[in-house]
C-alpha cells in the first residue's frame, strides 16, 4: 500500500510542479509588465526537459493543452453572432486572404535567401504565416480590444488562417513523394467528409442544442450543465478533427451556433475556468518544447531565421494594412501583434515530416524558430507599447483617462449628438466627465471650452478609471451600434445602480437595448425626423396644432409598435430583425381630439400611410 501511495505521489508531482510554476511566474511577469503569456512560457522552460527536468515529455502536455486554444475559440464564437460574423466576411475573405497570400510569398522568398531549399522554404513560409491564435487573442482580451474595429480585423485574419490549415494540409499531401498513391476519388471523398461534418454540426447546433440545454436547465443540475458545455466544445472539436479539419474551427463554429442562445452566458461561465487553465497550460507546454540542444547546434541559422521571418512578415502585414487604408498606428499594432508564427505551424511541419518532405532535424529547427518568435512577441509588444507613435497626431491638450475621475454624469463619445446633449447639462452646472478616442475631435472640443479625456469606452478598465462606478448616470452617445451594445451590456452587469441612457442607431438596435435593460434609449434620427415631418405638414397647409397632434399620434404608435415587437406580437423572423415593419398599422386609427374636434379625414389618411422604420 505504501508503495502504491508513493507511486501515486510521483505521478502527481509533475502536475503540482506545473501548477506551482504557473502560479509563481505569471504574477511576477505581470507585475514587471511582461504579461501572462511570457510568464507561462518562462515557467515551462524552467521545469521542462532543458530546465529542472521535472517534465520530460512536453509533447504529451502540448497535445492536451491545445484544448485550451479550442475552448478559447469556442468562447470567441459565443461573442460572434452569425449576423456579426457575416458582416466580417469582407475582412475574413478579403483582408485575410490578401494578408496570408502576400506574407506566404514574402516568407518563402526570405527562406530561399537565408539558404533553405525552395520546397523547404515554401513549407517554412506557409507554417510561419499562421499566426499564434492563442497569443493574439490573449493579448487582445487583456487589453479589452477584441471587439474594437482594429481587433475585429485581426480576429478576421486569424479565422481565415484557421480555415487555411485545411487546404495547406491538403497541399502537403499533394506534393508529398507518395502523393501519387492518392487517387482523385480519395481526395473527393475527403472533401465530402469535411463538408458533411460542417453541415452536420450546423444542423445539430440549429435544431438540437437549444432544446438540449433547455431540458438540462429544467433539471436544475449545475454540474450537468457544465458537463454538457464541455461535451459541446469537445464534441464539435472531435467531429472536425475526424473529418480532417481544425479542432479550433469546430469549437468556434459551435460557439457561433450558440451565440444567440438564451444559455450563452451560462455556457461562457461554465467553460471559462477550463479555458483559462488549459490555455495557460498550452503556453507552459510551448516553453517546455523549446529544444535548447537544437538551438545550441543551429543558433546562427535560428537567430537569422527568426529575425528575417518576423521582420518580413511584419512588413507584409503593415503594407497590406496601409494599402487597405488602415491608420499608421493600427497597421503598426497589427504588424507587431501578428509577426510571430503560431501553434498551427507545428501541425503543418508534422504533416510535412510524416510526408517525407522535412527531415526530423529540419522539423526541429523550424519548430524552434516558431517557438522563439512566440516567446519574443510579448517582449516586442511591451517595447512597442512604451514607444509607439500616436498616429502622427499632436497630443497637445489631450489627457488620457486616469484613475480617480468622477462626475455626476459620464458621457461616452463626444460627436455631434453628445455635443448637443451635454450643453443643457453644462448650462445647469451638472458635473460631467466626457471620454472619447478621437484625438482630433478632443483637440477641437478643447478650443470651444470642452474638457474631453482620451479613452476607449469599450474597455472595462477605462470605464472604471473614468468613474463609471460613482456616476449617477452614464450616457452612451457613440454612433457605432455594436460598440454601444457592448458598453451597455458591461455597464448593466458591472454598474447596475447607474442610470443608463444609450443612443440607438435604429429600431433593431433599440430592441437590443431594451432587451439589455437600459433605462432609456433614443433612436438618433427619430425626434429630428418627426420635427421635420411636422414642418412639412405645416408647409402643406395643415394647421400647426393639428400637425403637432399628427406627430404625437405617430410617436405614440411608434412606441406601441416597439413594445409589441419586444413582446413578439407584431412580427417574427428576419423581417422583425431588419426593422422592416411596413404594412398596415397594428390597430385601427383612433381619433385623437384637439379642442373638441377630431382630426380631419385628410390628416387621418396621412397618419394611416405611415409605415416602416426610417429612423
Amino acid at each position: 500500500m505504501a508503495g502504491e501511495a508513493a507511486h501515486g505521489s510521483i505521478e502527481l508531482f509533475p502536475v503540482v510542479a506545473i501548477l506551482a510554476a504557473g502560479v509563481a511566474a505569471v504574477p511576477i511577469f505581470k507585475r514587471i509588465g511582461l504579461g501572462s503569456v511570457l510568464g507561462y512560457i518562462a515557467a515551462g522552460l524552467v521545469i521542462g526537459p532543458f530546465g529542472l527536468r521535472i517534465v520530460t515529455e512536453p509533447e504529451l502536455i502540448l497535445h492536451t493543452a491545445e484544448l485550451g486554444v479550442v475552448m478559447f475559440l469556442f468562447v470567441i464564437g459565443l461573442e460572434m453572432q452569425p449576423r456579426r460574423l457575416w458582416s466580417l466576411r469582407r475582412e475574413i475573405f478579403g483582408l485575410g486572404v490578401l494578408q496570408v497570400a502576400t506574407c506566404a510569398m514574402l516568407l518563402t522568398g526570405a527562406g530561399v535567401l537565408i539558404g533553405l531549399p525552395p520546397l523547404i522554404a515554401l513549407i517554412s513560409g506557409l507554417g510561419f504565416v499562421l499566426t499564434s491564435t492563442a497569443i493574439v487573442f490573449q493579448t487582445l482580451e487583456e487589453r479589452g480590444e477584441l471587439t474594437t474595429p482594429a481587433g475585429q480585423k485581426m480576429v478576421s485574419v486569424l479565422l481565415l488562417e484557421d480555415l487555411a490549415i485545411v487546404p495547406l494540409l491538403a497541399f502537403i499531401a499533394f506534393i508529398a513523394p507518395q502523393a501519387g498513391e492518392v487517387t482523385l476519388i480519395d481526395r473527393l471523398t475527403g472533401i465530402g467528409i469535411a463538408v458533411g461534418a460542417i453541415v452536420g454540426l450546423v444542423l445539430v447546433g440549429r435544431f438540437l442544442l437549444n432544446p438540449l440545454f433547455r431540458i438540462l436547465a429544467n433539471a436544475h443540475a449545475r454540474e450537468v450543465m457544465t458537463a454538457a458545455a464541455l461535451l459541446v466544445v469537445l464534441g464539435a472539436a472531435l467531429a472536425m478533427d475526424i473529418s480532417g479539419l481544425s479542432m479550433a474551427m469546430g469549437a468556434f463554429l459551435a460557439g457561433v451556433l450558440l451565440s444567440e442562445s438564451s444559455f450563452r452566458h451560462q455556457l461562457e461561465a461554465d467553460i471559462e475556468p477550463f479555458r483559462g487553465i488549459l490555455l495557460g497550460l498550452f503556453f507552459i507546454a510551448v516553453g517546455m518544447s523549446l529544444d535548447l540542444a537544437v538551438i545550441a547546434a543551429n543558433y546562427p541559422f535560428i537567430i537569422l531565421a527568426v529575425i528575417v521571418y518576423m521582420i518580413v512578415k511584419a512588413l507584409g502585414i503593415y503594407l497590406i494594412a496601409r494599402l487597405l487604408r488602415s491608420t499608421n498606428l493600427e497597421a503598426l499594432e497589427r504588424a507587431v501583434l501578428m509577426a510571430q508564427g503560431g501553434e498551427f505551424a507545428f501541425v503543418l511541419f508534422s504533416a510535412a515530416l510524416g510526408a517525407g518532405i522535412l527531415t526530423p532535424e529540419m522539423n526541429a529547427i523550424l519548430a524552434t524558430t516558431v517557438i522563439v518568435s512566440m516567446i519574443l512577441t510579448p517582449l516586442i509588444i511591451v517595447v512597442f507599447n512604451r514607444y509607439k507613435p500616436k498616429d502622427g497626431l499632436s497630443l497637445d491638450g489631450v489627457e488620457e483617462v486616469a484613475d480617480g475621475l468622477s462626475g455626476t454624469v459620464l458621457i461616452i463619445g463626444f460627436g455631434r449628438f453628445a455635443q448637443l446633449v451635454c450643453q443643457p447639462l453644462l448650462a445647469k452646472g451638472v458635473d460631467v466627465t466626457i471620454i472619447d478616442n478621437d484625438v482630433e475631435m478632443i483637440q477641437a472640443a478643447a478650443r470651444f471650452g470642452f474638457k474631453v479625456y482620451y479613452g476607449d469606452g469599450t474597455r472595462p478598465d477605462i470605464l472604471h478609471a473614468a468613474g463609471a462606478g460613482s456616476a449617477r448616470m452614464i450616457l452612451v452617445c457613440i454612433d457605432r451600434p455594436d460598440d454601444a451594445t457592448l458598453i451597455a451590456e458591461h455597464i448593466k452587469h458591472e454598474y447596475p445602480l447607474a442610470t443608463l441612457f444609450v443612443r440607438a442607431f435604429d429600431r433593431e438596435h433599440a430592441l437590443k437595448l431594451t432587451g439589455i435593460g437600459v433605462d432609456y434609449h433614443l433612436r438618433e434620427m427619430l425626434e429630428s425626423s418627426l420635427v421635420f415631418g411636422r414642418q412639412v405638414l405645416i408647409a402643406l397647409g395643415v394647421d400647426p396644432e393639428e400637425a403637432q397632434d399628427v406627430v404625437e399620434e405617430v410617436r405614440s404608435r411608434d412606441a406601441e409598435r416597439l413594445e409589441m415587437q419586444m413582446a413578439g406580437g407584431l412580427m417574427a423572423g428576419a423581417d422583425l430583425l431588419r426593422g422592416n415593419t411596413g404594412g398596415p398599422l397594428p390597430t385601427p386609427l383612433t381619433t385623437p381630439r384637439r379642442k373638441g374636434q377630431a382630426l380631419t379625414e385628410e390628416t387621418a389618411e396621412i397618419v394611416s400611410g405611415v409605415s416602416g422604420e426610417a429612423t
